[in-house]
C-alpha cells in the first residue's frame, strides 16, 4: 500500500469512528444533567412521574454508555495504530488529559452503577439523588479532558520542538490552549441542548402515536425548556468560537465563509453555490459587515481572506456547507423552543398540532447531525493540519498495509453496534410502557402499607 493510501484509510477509519462515536459520547454527556434535573424536580415537586422520568432515562443510558465504551476504547487504540509519528510527539505533552478523561470515566461508571442498583434502597430519594452528582460531574470532566486534547491539536503550545526534538514541555500549559474554553464550552453546551432535545422528541413521538398521558406531556415541557436554555448557549458560545478563529486560526474561518480577498466591513455568507476557480459565489444570502462583527464585535473590523494564506495550508472549501448546516439547525431549534414555550404561556393551538409535534420529533435526529456538522468542520476546518502549525496528517500517518482492511472490519463493527443498541433500546421501552410500570409501582407502595 502506498503512503498516500495509508493517509487515506487512515482519515477514513478516524472518521467513521469519530462520526459513530460522537453520537454515543454526546449522549453520553448531556443525559446524567437531564437525569440530574428530571429527578430533582421530582423530589421538589414530589411528583412520581418526574421520578420515574429519571429512573427510565438511567435505564436506557446504560446501553449507549456501553456502546460508547467500545467506540472510546476503538478510537483510543486507533491514536496510536494509525498516527504512531502524533502520538510520538504529541503524547509526550498531552498524555495528562487522556489519563484523566480514563480516570473521569471510571468515576462516572463506578457511581452510575450504584445509583442503579440501590433505587429501591433508600426511604430518603434525596440521598439517592446525590449519586447522581459525581455521574454527572464525571461524564461531563470525561468530555472536558478529551476536548482539551482536540484543542492542543488546534492551537499546541506547552512545548519547544528544538531540531525534531521535545524540550520544555509544560503538561498543565498544554491543556490550557487558546481554543480550550470555546472548544470545551461548545461541546458542553451542544451535548446538553441534543440530548434535551431527542428527549423531548422521543415524548413527542409517543404523544404522536396516541398516548394521552400526563408522563409524556410533562416529559416534552421539561425537555423542551432545557433545550431552549442550552440553543441560546450554544449561540452566545458560537460568537465566541468565531473570534477565537479569527485570532488564531483565520484561514479556518475565511474557508467557512468563503472568504477569499482580505477586506474591512466584510459579508456574512450563507449558503450559496462557490465556483472555485473563479471564487465566484451563487444564489448566496449576505449579511453586510456582519463577519466582521462576528470576527471581532466590530462591523468595519478587518477579516483576513483566504487568498492571503499558502494554498497547501487552506482547509477544503466545503466546510462552508457545514458550518451553514450547524448554524441553521442551530437557530431553527431556537424558533421552534421558543414557538412551544410561547405557546404554552398564550394557550395557543399550535402546540397541540400534530405537524408542530412532527417537527419536534424531527429536531432530535437533526440535533444529532448537527452536532455531526460541527465535528466535521472542527476537523476538517483544520486540515492539512494534524498539530496545527507543527505536524500535517500526511506526515503523522502510519504507512501499515493493513489499514484499508481495518476500516472495512470497524465499519461493520459500527453497523451492527449500531443497530443492536437501537434494537435494545427499542425493546427495553416498548415491552415495559410507563402505564404498566406506574401501576406496578403503585401496587407496589400498597403492598408496603
Amino acid at each position: 500500500m502506498s503512503n498516500e493510501s495509508a493517509v487515506f484509510f487512515s482519515r477514513l477509519l478516524t472518521e467513521f469512528t469519530l462520526t459513530f462515536h460522537i453520537i454515543y459520547a454526546t449522549i453520553g454527556v448531556g443525559v446524567p444533567l437531564m437525569i440530574m434535573i428530571a429527578q430533582w424536580i421530582g423530589i421538589k415537586k414530589n411528583d412520581e412521574h418526574y421520578i420515574l422520568l429519571a429512573r427510565r432515562i438511567a435505564r436506557g443510558y446504560v446501553i449507549t454508555v456501553a456502546v460508547g465504551v467500545v467506540t472510546g476504547t476503538a478510537f483510543g487504540l486507533q491514536l496510536s495504530l494509525l498516527w504512531p509519528n502524533f502520538m510520538e510527539l504529541a503524547g509526550n505533552v498531552i498524555a495528562l488529559p487522556l489519563f484523566m478523561e480514563t480516570f473521569a470515566f471510571f468515576f462516572e461508571a463506578i457511581f452510575l452503577g450504584i445509583y442503579l442498583y440501590t433505587w429501591d434502597r433508600f426511604e430518603n430519594q434525596k440521598k439517592h439523588f446525590l449519586l447522581l452528582i459525581p455521574v454527572a460531574i464525571g461524564s461531563s470532566a470525561s468530555a472536558i479532558f478529551i476536548t482539551m486534547v482536540n484543542a492542543f491539536m488546534n492551537s499546541p503550545r506547552g512545548f519547544d520542538l528544538v531540531d525534531g526534538q521535545l524540550t520544555n514541555v509544560q503538561p498543565i500549559l498544554a491543556m490550557l490552549t487558546p481554543s480550550m474554553p470555546t472548544k470545551v464550552g461548545h461541546v458542553l453546551v451542544t451535548a446538553y441542548m441534543t440530548t434535551a432535545f431527542l428527549l423531548a422528541a422521543i415524548a413527542a413521538f409517543k404523544m404522536l402515536k396516541g398516548s394521552k398521558h400526563v408522563y409524556h406531556k410533562k416529559s416534552l415541557f421539561l425537555f423542551m425548556k432545557l433545550g431552549l436554555v442550552f440553543a441560546i448557549a450554544t449561540a452566545i458560545i458560537g460568537d465566541f468560537s468565531g473570534k477565537y478563529l479569527n485570532k488564531y486560526q483565520p484561514e479556518k474561518l475565511a474557508a467557512a465563509e468563503w472568504h477569499f480577498e482580505t477586506d474591512k466591513g466584510a459579508d456574512l455568507i450563507l449558503f450559496g453555490v462557490l465556483n472555485e476557480k473563479t471564487e465566484q459565489i451563487k444564489y448566496e444570502i449576505r449579511i453586510p459587515k456582519m463577519l466582521s462583527f462576528l470576527a471581532s464585535d466590530n462591523f468595519n473590523a478587518e477579516v483576513k481572506g483566504l487568498n492571503d494564506f499558502p494554498k497547501d495550508e487552506t482547509p477544503p472549501l466545503y466546510i462552508h456547507y457545514l458550518f451553514d448546516f450547524m448554524v441553521s439547525v442551530g437557530v431553527l431549534m431556537i424558533v421552534i423552543g421558543l414557538a412551544y414555550l410561547l405557546g404554552i404561556w398564550r394557550n395557543w393551538r399550535l402546540v397541540d398540532s400534530r405537524w408542530f409535534k412532527w417537527i419536534i420529533v424531527a429536531g432530535g435526529p437533526l440535533t444529532f447531525l448537527a452536532v455531526e456538522a460541527g465535528w466535521w468542520l472542527a476537523e476538517v476546518g483544520r486540515q492539512p493540519w494534524i498539530l496545527v502549525n507543527y505536524m500535517k496528517v500526511s506526515e503523522a500517518a502510519t504507512t501499515s498495509d493493513n489499514v484499508g482492511l481495518m476500516a472495512a472490519l470497524f465499519a461493520i463493527l459500527y453497523v451492527i453496534l449500531g443497530i443492536g443498541s437501537v434494537v435494545v433500546l427499542r425493546r427495553m421501552f416498548k415491552n415495559n410502557p410507563v402505564e404498566r410500570e406506574l401501576e406496578e409501582r403503585h401496587n407496589e407502595e400498597s403492598d408496603h402499607k
